[in-house]
């Protein structure tokens, strides 16, 4: 080989190995250039986590925050689903079942055919009960149906019904308990409120049957009202009536008359009214009187001669705005003289009561009753026994703790009456000379 050939040789191989160093060279070039871009990229990203982090730990604090100062709104005063029946609280009926019964021949004919659509509800309570200083007439303990009553309306449209049927017991204060058999059979029978309604437009209605009566603050059955037993002035008051009502109401102001039988008696020589001004959402004044235009010698355990001859009258205030409900009123009652009901001179009641509910949760709430009542006359002048002799007087302090979850509810009683210038004989215990009653009262149920 010839020097020239070597020469060569050595030149090419250097040029080969310098371009395979500098091809190489340019490829590891290329790589640390890409491994940079991705680590910046890697960078970036971990400072906007961080960012997101800081800014999610920043909202969460202030949430924290929002909820610390939050103020937890009231508890609702709860209301029935439908205004019938009236219950004052705190107790609140369950939501009617809307029924829709198609009947062939019927169902397509208008103004009848609504009346197959109506709601369906209703109650089924126990009660058990002790007292003591019991008369002949009653038991020191008992337990019994205090309200089992399915009701069925229709509350809307031009022709409307209520009936209300079953079974019901009737405490009140002072006077022996009548159990649940004896007020179906003495009282209104197993179906004692049921009317029908024809209200032309949303002003005025009539409506005729057996109608809750309008007098006074407090309703005929347990379930309806704050306390468990009714008070010594609902004792003077008339309960259910059969007759026929008016009613009509403008703006705030609402008025019912109604002509009907008093105290569920056989002549049908009452008139009641009332006149209800809705001040503003909370807050009711109510004027409510009546009285028997004629005269009935007719009496039973349904219609109490002397209170069947009398004129009542009520003045209502009732403010209810969550937590409280409070219903302080005045009665007043007359029975004028009549020789031929042993009434030789006018006799009258005169009282007052104050009933309030405080929620103390949304489940659990707290009513009281404070009364006082009293009748004129005294035991020689001719004047009407109306309570516990003539001339006397009475009053009485009921506590009513109560609880309800959802449709169920229960709740305790205690009560206690004392009866001043009585006539021996006429008060509580087996002779009828103790002026005093405790007693004690447990009712639960179910709304359906």
């Amino acid at each position: 080989m010839t020097i020239a050939s070597r020469t060569l040789r050595v030149m090419a191989a250097s040029l080969l190995a310098a371009l395979l160093i500098a091809t190489g060279g340019n490829v590891f070039a290329q790589e640390a250039s890409a491994s940079t871009s991705q680590q910046a990229k890697i960078d970036k990203l971990t400072r906007q986590i961080e960012k997101l982090r800081q800014e999610r730990a920043r909202l969460v604090t202030e949430v924290k925050k929002l909820k610390a100062k939050a103020v937890p709104a009231a508890a609702p005063t709860p209301e029935p689903a439908l205004s019938t029946p009236a219950i004052a609280g705190p107790l609140s009926a369950a939501s009617p079942r809307q029924i829709d019964l198609p009947i062939p021949g019927v169902s397509n004919i208008p103004g009848i055919s609504d009346l197959t659509k109506f709601d369906i509800n209703g109650i089924v309570s126990g009660i058990g009960l002790v007292q003591n200083n019991t008369t002949s007439a009653d038991r020191t303990d008992r337990a019994d149906v205090s309200n089992a009553f399915a009701i069925i309306q229709k509350a809307d449209g031009p022709v409307q019904f209520y009936l209300q049927a079953g079974a019901y017991s009737i405490p009140a204060l002072g006077t022996p308990y009548i159990s649940a058999g004896k007020a179906i059979d003495g009282l209104y029978g197993p179906l004692p409120v049921a009317y029908l309604k024809f209200a032309p437009n949303d002003s005025f209605s009539i409506e005729a049957g057996n109608l809750p009566t309008l007098i006074g603050a407090e309703y005929t059955f347990t379930f309806e009202n704050m306390n468990i037993e009714r008070g010594l002035l609902w004792n003077q008051e008339n309960a259910v009536n059969r007759g026929v009502q008016l009613n009509y109401a403008q703006g705030p102001l609402s008025a019912s008359l109604s002509w009907n039988n008093g105290f569920y008696s056989n002549s049908y020589t009452w008139l009641t009214g009332s006149l209800a001004w809705a001040i503003d959402s909370a807050n009711t004044l109510s004027v409510v009187g009546g009285g028997n235009l004629g005269f009935s010698k007719f009496s039973n355990f349904a219609t109490p001669l002397l209170q069947n001859n009398s004129q009542i009258y009520n003045v209502i205030y009732t403010y209810n705005a969550s937590p409280w409900i409070v219903t302080p009123y005045f009665q007043w009652t007359y029975v004028p003289k009549n020789d031929q009901i042993g009434v030789l001179k006018s006799t009258s009641t005169i009282g007052g009561a104050i009933l309030a509910s405080y929620a103390v949760t949304d489940q659990f709430f707290i009513a009281v009753r404070g009364e006082y009542i009293g009748s004129t006359g005294n035991s020689t002048d001719g004047s009407a026994n109306l309570l516990y002799g003539p001339g006397s007087s009475a009053w009485s302090l009921t506590a009513t703790p109560t609880y309800q979850y959802r449709n169920y509810f229960v709740r305790g009683e205690v009560s206690y009456v004392h009866a001043e210038n009585y006539t021996s004989g006429d008060v509580f215990g087996s002779l009828g000379t103790n002026p005093s009653r405790v007693v004690g009262a447990l009712e639960t149920g179910l709304f359906f």
